[in-house]
């Protein structure tokens, strides 16, 4: 598979979905497990063939179909502005935004280089949506640091009196 989707939503973006898997170009997830929705992301296509400026997220019951759906472009989360600026493209020019999948070059990884914290934080804010608390990420683990001291927090007194 030429577009490496597997890699692109499990290593890259990193959902945290644990009923997920990758179908094809395709990723499945059921983020509250045994409940009636499904979520589907897609690669968005152009109007040219083989050309890709985001990922079309949707809803899906598992009875009524599609319930909504939301195309993320990839120019409005600056997934490609590193790249994009390195190569001297400016957004009004052709292949702004997007990644092109050339299937006879199996070895090529179309959305190298993609940032994909803002699509990250965009499907997350999806999620919330339509799945509330499905969304779990684990707490940022804090180090002290060697200047880092815990200081004792300082006793409650009971007064008989009412503050306010």
């Amino acid at each position: 598979m030429a577009l490496y989707a597997r890699e692109f939503f499990m290593e890259h973006l990193k959902l945290p979905f644990t009923e997920a898997g990758v179908v094809g170009s395709t990723y499945y997830a059921t983020p509250v497990p045994g409940g009636p929705l499904r979520l589907r992301i897609d690669f968005a296509r152009t109007i040219r063939a083989d050309e890709y400026n985001g990922l079309r997220l949707a809803t899906i019951h598992q009875d009524r179909g599609e319930l909504d759906a939301a195309v993320l472009r990839f120019e409005d989360h600056k997934t490609f502005d590193h790249r994009d600026a390195s190569q001297g493209r400016s957004p009004r020019e052709s292949g702004y935004g997007t990644f092109q999948e050339f299937r006879d070059r199996p070895d090529w990884v179309p959305w190298e280089h993609a940032h994909t914290d803002g699509l990250r934080n965009a499907i997350e804010q999806y999620v919330s949506v339509w799945f509330p608390g499905a969304w779990k990420t684990p707490a940022p683990s804090r180090t002290s640091g060697r200047t880092a001291r815990k200081a004792p927090s300082p006793p409650t007194a009971r007064s008989g009196t009412r503050s306010r």
